[in-house]
């Protein structure tokens, strides 16, 4: 496992404001402002009620983290979320799922008492 691309993964993750984009790439429809090739930035805007550096800002660190895929189409960025990013993320969970010893074979929680374990 990679820590620092993890960190850098789930620090991404780890935002109200990036979770709220993330939320509004997954749920953006037709209707709304999804137009096939993703997600205007000025949409994002109007939804996150931030600034446009603010957004920016935020959705540079979901494209650095690879969660979301930019292009620019005139003088919008239009972001899509990236499908190898999020099993990225999965499979980062499930891994530490799988390395995760289970909590009654631990020695040292046997060890202490009711009272330290909480």
């Amino acid at each position: 496992m990679d820590f620092n691309t993890t960190a850098e993964v789930f620090k991404a993750l780890g935002d109200p404001h990036r979770l709220k984009a993330l939320h509004f790439l997954a749920t953006a429809t037709p209707e709304c402002c999804q137009n096939g090739e993703g997600v205007c930035a000025c949409d994002l805007v109007t939804s996150l009620g931030l600034a446009q550096p603010t957004v920016s800002h935020h959705m540079r660190l979901l494209v650095q983290a690879g969660l979301v895929t930019a292009k620019k189409r005139g003088r919008w960025m239009h972001y899509a979320l990236s499908a190898a990013g999020l099993q990225t993320v999965q499979t980062l969970l499930d891994g530490l799922k799988a390395q995760a010893a289970p909590v009654s074979t631990c020695a040292t929680s046997a060890a202490r008492s009711p009272a330290q374990a909480s």
